[in-house]
């Protein structure tokens, strides 16, 4: 798992993506007001099925718009991969909303 350590070089959201990929983080999600999904594997997962187990904030250099943040899940039944968010002000509400409901978020060092 990326540290907080290696994080530091992930200067964008692209090569820290591309990080999470090659450990595992394949599968990519999507948050509605149903709940999560998993897009290739198709399957819809609440809040209490989600872990984050990391997360990773970027900003933009000149346009607050292009703060963004990135999380590594986990699901209860194994399924890894990665959904973000702008955040601040910018923030989709649906994203948030789910978020604010997921009990395991967790910043590894």
């Amino acid at each position: 798992m990326i540290t907080t350590s290696d994080a530091s070089k992930m200067k964008d959201m692209t090569t820290c993506v591309n990080q999470l990929q090659k450990e595992g983080y394949t599968e990519d999600f999507k948050i509605s007001e149903s709940g999560m999904m998993a897009l290739q594997k198709e399957k819809l997962y609440t809040p209490e099925e989600v872990h984050v187990v990391n997360f990773f904030r970027f900003e933009g250099a000149s346009d607050p718009a292009d703060s963004a943040i990135l999380y590594a899940i986990e699901t209860d039944d194994g399924v890894k991969g990665t959904v973000s968010d702008s955040y601040g002000a910018y923030a989709d509400e649906v994203v948030s909303k789910f978020m604010e409901k997921v009990i395991d978020i967790n910043k590894k060092a």
